[in-house]
Protein backbone atom coordinates (compact mmCIF):
# COMPACT_ATOMS: atom_id res chain seq x y z
CA UNK A 1 0.00 0.00 0.00
CA UNK A 2 1.15 3.52 -0.74
CA UNK A 3 0.47 6.19 1.84
CA UNK A 4 0.60 9.88 1.10
CA UNK A 5 2.02 12.07 3.87
CA UNK A 6 1.61 15.74 3.12
CA UNK A 7 1.19 19.10 4.77
CA UNK A 8 -0.85 21.89 3.22
CA UNK A 9 -0.44 25.67 3.54
CA UNK A 10 -2.00 28.86 2.31
CA UNK A 11 0.35 30.82 0.07
CA UNK A 12 1.23 34.43 0.70
CA UNK A 13 3.63 36.29 -1.52
CA UNK A 14 5.29 35.39 -4.78
CA UNK A 15 6.48 31.92 -5.75
CA UNK A 16 6.22 31.68 -9.54
CA UNK A 17 9.75 32.91 -10.22
CA UNK A 18 11.03 29.97 -8.11
CA UNK A 19 8.99 27.33 -9.98
CA UNK A 20 10.84 24.75 -12.03
CA UNK A 21 7.72 23.83 -14.03
CA UNK A 22 3.97 24.28 -14.22
CA UNK A 23 1.01 22.36 -15.62
CA UNK A 24 -2.72 22.88 -16.05
CA UNK A 25 -4.94 20.43 -14.18
CA UNK A 26 -8.64 19.67 -14.53
CA UNK A 27 -10.07 17.13 -12.14
CA UNK A 28 -13.43 15.65 -11.33
CA UNK A 29 -14.72 13.15 -8.81
CA UNK A 30 -16.49 9.92 -9.65
CA UNK A 31 -17.02 9.43 -5.91
CA UNK A 32 -16.31 11.86 -3.09
CA UNK A 33 -17.65 10.11 -0.01
CA UNK A 34 -16.09 11.26 3.24
CA UNK A 35 -12.93 9.23 3.68
CA UNK A 36 -12.92 7.75 0.17
CA UNK A 37 -12.52 9.50 -3.14
CA UNK A 38 -12.13 8.37 -6.73
CA UNK A 39 -10.72 11.16 -8.85
CA UNK A 40 -10.12 11.63 -12.57
CA UNK A 41 -7.43 14.10 -13.52
CA UNK A 42 -6.24 15.55 -16.80
CA UNK A 43 -2.80 17.08 -16.36
CA UNK A 44 -1.63 18.74 -19.54
CA UNK A 45 -2.01 15.89 -22.08
CA UNK A 46 -2.12 12.92 -19.68
CA UNK A 47 -4.94 11.24 -17.78
CA UNK A 48 -4.90 9.74 -14.27
CA UNK A 49 -7.27 7.79 -12.07
CA UNK A 50 -6.65 8.19 -8.32
CA UNK A 51 -8.23 6.48 -5.33
CA UNK A 52 -7.71 7.97 -1.88
CA UNK A 53 -8.66 6.48 1.45
CA UNK A 54 -9.53 8.17 4.74
CA UNK A 55 -7.05 10.55 6.38
CA UNK A 56 -5.68 10.05 9.84
CA UNK A 57 -7.11 12.33 12.56
CA UNK A 58 -4.81 15.22 11.71
CA UNK A 59 -5.38 14.95 7.96
CA UNK A 60 -1.67 14.27 7.41
CA UNK A 61 -1.57 10.63 6.23
CA UNK A 62 -3.86 8.77 3.83
CA UNK A 63 -3.80 5.83 1.43
CA UNK A 64 -3.36 6.80 -2.22
CA UNK A 65 -3.39 4.75 -5.43
CA UNK A 66 -2.78 6.50 -8.75
CA UNK A 67 -2.64 5.03 -12.25
CA UNK A 68 -2.00 6.76 -15.55
CA UNK A 69 -4.85 6.19 -18.03
CA UNK A 70 -5.31 7.27 -21.63
CA UNK A 71 -6.29 10.87 -22.26
CA UNK A 72 -9.43 9.64 -24.05
CA UNK A 73 -10.43 7.51 -21.04
CA UNK A 74 -9.89 10.51 -18.77
CA UNK A 75 -12.13 12.69 -20.96
CA UNK A 76 -14.78 9.97 -21.03
CA UNK A 77 -14.67 9.51 -17.24
CA UNK A 78 -14.96 13.28 -16.69
CA UNK A 79 -18.42 13.04 -18.27
CA UNK A 80 -19.67 10.79 -15.45
CA UNK A 81 -18.13 12.76 -12.58
CA UNK A 82 -20.14 14.37 -9.82
CA UNK A 83 -20.98 18.05 -10.49
CA UNK A 84 -18.15 20.53 -10.00
CA UNK A 85 -14.76 20.44 -11.70
CA UNK A 86 -11.54 21.67 -10.11
CA UNK A 87 -9.47 23.82 -12.48
CA UNK A 88 -5.97 24.89 -11.43
CA UNK A 89 -2.37 25.44 -12.44
CA UNK A 90 0.21 23.50 -10.43
CA UNK A 91 3.68 24.95 -10.01
CA UNK A 92 6.56 22.79 -8.76
CA UNK A 93 8.84 24.79 -6.50
CA UNK A 94 12.01 23.05 -5.27
CA UNK A 95 13.23 24.33 -1.91
CA UNK A 96 16.01 22.95 0.26
CA UNK A 97 15.53 19.26 -0.49
CA UNK A 98 11.74 19.23 -0.95
CA UNK A 99 9.41 20.10 -3.81
CA UNK A 100 6.39 22.22 -2.96
CA UNK A 101 3.36 21.78 -5.21
CA UNK A 102 1.68 25.18 -5.41
CA UNK A 103 -1.85 25.21 -6.83
CA UNK A 104 -3.43 28.39 -8.19
CA UNK A 105 -7.18 27.83 -8.55
CA UNK A 106 -9.63 29.20 -11.13
CA UNK A 107 -13.40 29.44 -11.51
CA UNK A 108 -15.32 29.52 -8.24
CA UNK A 109 -12.06 28.88 -6.35
CA UNK A 110 -10.30 31.85 -7.99
CA UNK A 111 -8.04 33.70 -5.58
CA UNK A 112 -7.07 30.64 -3.57
CA UNK A 113 -3.45 29.50 -3.73
CA UNK A 114 -2.33 26.45 -1.74
CA UNK A 115 1.03 24.73 -1.30
CA UNK A 116 1.58 21.10 -0.36
CA UNK A 117 4.76 19.29 0.54
CA UNK A 118 4.99 15.50 0.55
CA UNK A 119 7.04 13.95 3.33
CA UNK A 120 8.58 10.55 4.03
CA UNK A 121 7.27 10.55 7.61
CA UNK A 122 4.81 12.60 9.63
CA UNK A 123 7.59 14.11 11.74
CA UNK A 124 10.06 14.79 8.91
CA UNK A 125 11.52 18.30 9.24
CA UNK A 126 11.52 20.63 6.24
CA UNK A 127 12.57 24.20 5.52
CA UNK A 128 9.70 26.63 4.99
CA UNK A 129 10.00 28.93 1.98
CA UNK A 130 8.94 32.54 2.57
CA UNK A 131 5.74 32.15 0.50
CA UNK A 132 4.20 29.65 2.96
CA UNK A 133 1.45 31.10 5.10
CA UNK A 134 -0.85 29.49 7.62
CA UNK A 135 -0.95 25.69 7.74
CA UNK A 136 -4.33 24.21 6.77
CA UNK A 137 -3.48 20.50 6.89
CA UNK A 138 -6.61 18.59 7.90
CA UNK A 139 -9.00 21.52 7.29
CA UNK A 140 -11.55 19.88 4.99
CA UNK A 141 -12.49 23.19 3.33
CA UNK A 142 -9.15 23.01 1.52
CA UNK A 143 -9.65 19.50 0.12
CA UNK A 144 -10.26 19.63 -3.64
CA UNK A 145 -13.17 17.22 -3.25
CA UNK A 146 -14.83 19.68 -0.85
CA UNK A 147 -14.00 22.80 -2.86
CA UNK A 148 -15.91 21.52 -5.88
CA UNK A 149 -19.11 21.51 -3.77
CA UNK A 150 -18.32 24.40 -1.39
CA UNK A 151 -16.01 26.62 -3.43
CA UNK A 152 -13.70 29.23 -1.98
CA UNK A 153 -15.92 32.09 -3.21
CA UNK A 154 -18.53 31.01 -0.62
CA UNK A 155 -16.25 31.15 2.42
CA UNK A 156 -13.22 33.29 1.57
CA UNK A 157 -14.34 36.07 3.93
CA UNK A 158 -14.05 33.62 6.85
CA UNK A 159 -10.29 33.36 6.33
CA UNK A 160 -9.46 36.85 5.03
CA UNK A 161 -7.23 37.62 8.04
CA UNK A 162 -5.30 34.33 7.51
CA UNK A 163 -3.87 35.72 4.29
CA UNK A 164 -2.25 38.80 5.85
Amino acid sequence: MHFEIERKFLVKGSFKEQASSSSRIMQGYISSMKGRTVRVRIRDEKGYLTIKGPSDQGGLVRYEFEKEISLQDAHDLMKICEPGIIDKTRYLVPYEGHVFEVDEFYGENEGLVLAEVELESADEPFARPSFLGREVTGDRRFYNSCMRVHPYCQWKDEIRDWLE
